[in-house]
């Protein structure tokens, strides 16, 4: 079976982004890049990728599910089809998404994810936002947390609002770079919810 990764950048204060989606505060030099980028591949940007001369071979990843803020992000730039060498689903009740090869899925998410998840290929990777990871968290099978050592302050949380379910995953690798940002991976162990009496 597939397995869901949320993959994501997150300040020391649990933000993925700005209070508006803004995410150039992040730092895009040093030395933590060109590794992460090597490893996750799949998940940068397909032109940024032809760029950096970076092979894209869907390996780790071969879908991207985006909610409708994170997909809207590059549309002011004409970026309408970011992962082109990934499926790309876009979670939207309201707006569609209108690039080349990208899927406006008004459906349950969880719904879409078990579905995702029983077909054959390579990893399903969750890119954002915070209210579809909400959605989402029980189906997260991994977190990949590119932790920047920077505070927002307010901004769009890790996890948007969900009820109190506490859940349990294990720290599988953390690598740490000289710039401060750490990589950390997670996999689900267990749900830690005691059973009702």
């Amino acid at each position: 079976m597939r397995a869901l990764s949320y993959y994501v950048a997150v300040t020391l204060d649990g933000f993925i982004a700005g209070p508006n989606g803004e995410f150039d505060a992040f730092p895009v030099e040093g030395d933590h890049m060109s590794a992460i980028n090597e490893r996750f591949a799949d998940t940068v940007p397909t032109d940024a990728a032809a760029a950096l001369g970076l092979a894209q071979v869907r390996s780790r990843f071969d879908t991207v599910l985006m909610g409708w803020n994170t997909y809207a992000v590059g549309l002011p730039f004409g970026v309408d089809s970011p992962y082109r060498h990934l499926r790309q689903l876009v979670f939207s009740r309201e707006q569609e998404a209108s690039g080349d090869g990208v899927e406006t899925v008004r459906r349950d998410p969880v719904d879409v994810v078990r579905e995702l998840k029983a077909e054959e290929g390579s990893g399903i990777w969750l890119c954002g936002g915070g209210a579809l990871a909400a959605a989402l968290a029980d189906e997260i099978d991994r977190l990949v947390l590119k932790r920047y050592p920077l505070l927002f302050g307010a901004g769009i949380p890790l996890f948007g609002p969900r009820p109190y379910a506490p859940s349990g995953f294990a720290e599988v690798a953390t690598q740490v770079f000289e710039t401060g940002v750490v990589l950390s991976e997670y996999v689900r162990t267990r749900s830690l919810r005691r059973p009702a009496r």
